[in-house]
């Protein structure tokens, strides 16, 4: 019996750990190694699956974020060329390609809508920051170029930065 009970308690905190290793919405202030880069900048890093605010030579707002799957990942730099509450979400034709059956748009606000609650698209039209509808995804290799966030973090950063705001995307 008290074996069962042992057994019991393992996977209720084995659980319990893979519950709590989700990414959840919060910015963290951290100090930060990214000193060449101007306060105001925005720094992906790719393989850390976390986006960088610069705020001054040691601290950034770091929030965790979904970045481009295999064969879809990106380096450069950019800048934020425009922002949208509610966007509506019309699918890249590579998308279109791949889910032939998606709709041509989704509206902004629909919880099919992948934008999620805002979006700050980056120069040349191809990408984005944005939210996403599903949260579960955020700290994986999951889209086909864009950087998804939570839905409260795009919203904390969206307040924070502005058209022209220069994105560094590493690998």
């Amino acid at each position: 019996m008290s074996m069962r009970i042992a057994a019991a308690l393992a996977a209720t905190i084995g659980v319990g750990v893979l519950i709590s290793t989700a990414a959840e919405a919060r910015p963290e202030l951290v100090g930060t190694h990214l000193a060449d880069y101007s306060p105001g900048t925005i720094v992906v890093r790719t393989s850390e699956r976390r986006l960088y605010l610069i705020l001054d030579n040691g601290h950034a707002m770091r929030y965790p974020v979904g970045v481009g799957k295999a064969g879809k990942q990106w380096a450069g730099t950019t800048k934020i060329e425009g922002k949208y509450l509610n966007p509506a979400w019309a699918p890249p034709a590579e998308v279109k390609r791949d889910k032939p059956n998606i709709p041509d748009v989704i509206p902004g606000g629909s919880p099919r809508n992948p934008m999620g609650v805002a979006a700050m698209t980056l120069a040349g039209g191809q990408y984005a920051i944005h939210g996403t509808n599903v949260p579960g995804s955020v700290g994986g290799f999951v889209s086909y170029g864009c950087i998804r966030m939570l839905n409260d973090d795009i919203t904390d950063l969206y307040g924070r930065v502005s058209v022209g705001t220069t994105v560094v995307v590493t690998r």
